[in-house]
């Protein structure tokens, strides 16, 4: 994996997720928004996540982040946009409908579309996409990540059977971050 230096822009957005996260600190820091630190998160998980290289046309492709549904993110996904993955630029998608999942590396499932849900990801079922969603319910209908909220706190699960269906490879240390890991020997008991 490539070293990445922090653009300014990504590292007042890298601190702000910080203070979110930190006990105490938000008194000290500015307070993120909420979308602000999903999408430090969203950028952080092309760092330990492995798609099948079948899944990028070209070496130098761009890796596609996709978020389909009323987007919530606003301006936040926007500082991730100019940045690099192991040497691939980064393209943001934004659209109502997805025509073609496939061309997404990480698909951003909003929650307007939770009543077709179970159908999105039946389509991407054994497709290389890591899906991400803050929807109730998320990996027990098949997602792979999926946001939370602890305390104020943005936190996350992950459901290892669809990654592995998928042929995504999750890395350890991302899965000991997760407050949960669905379908993974040696996992954090579902609750």
């Amino acid at each position: 994996m490539a070293v990445l230096k922090p653009r300014p822009l990504l590292a007042v957005l890298l601190v702000l997720v910080a203070a979110w996260a930190a006990p105490g600190a938000a008194a000290a820091q500015p307070a993120a928004s909420e979308y602000d630190v999903k999408a430090a998160f969203l950028y952080n998980f092309t760092k330990f996540v492995e798609w099948p290289d079948s899944v990028f046309p070209g070496d130098r492709s761009n890796f596609q982040v996709c978020v389909l549904g009323a987007d919530p993110f606003g301006k936040s996904l926007q500082v991730i946009a100019d940045e690099q993955v192991a040497g691939r630029g980064i393209t943001l998608l934004r659209t109502p409908k997805m025509s073609d999942p496939e061309g997404c590396q990480i698909l951003f499932i909003c929650q307007s579309e939770k009543e077709d849900l179970t159908e999105i990801l039946a389509e991407l079922r054994d497709v290389p996409v890591l899906t991400v969603g803050d929807t109730s319910g998320f990996i027990d209908r098949g997602g792979i990540i999926n946001f939370t909220l602890e305390g104020g706190k943005v936190r996350f699960e992950i459901n290892q059977e669809a990654a592995d269906r998928a042929g995504i490879k999750i890395s350890s240390k991302l899965l000991r971050l997760a407050t949960r890991v669905k379908g993974s020997p040696g996992a954090k008991p579902d609750l």
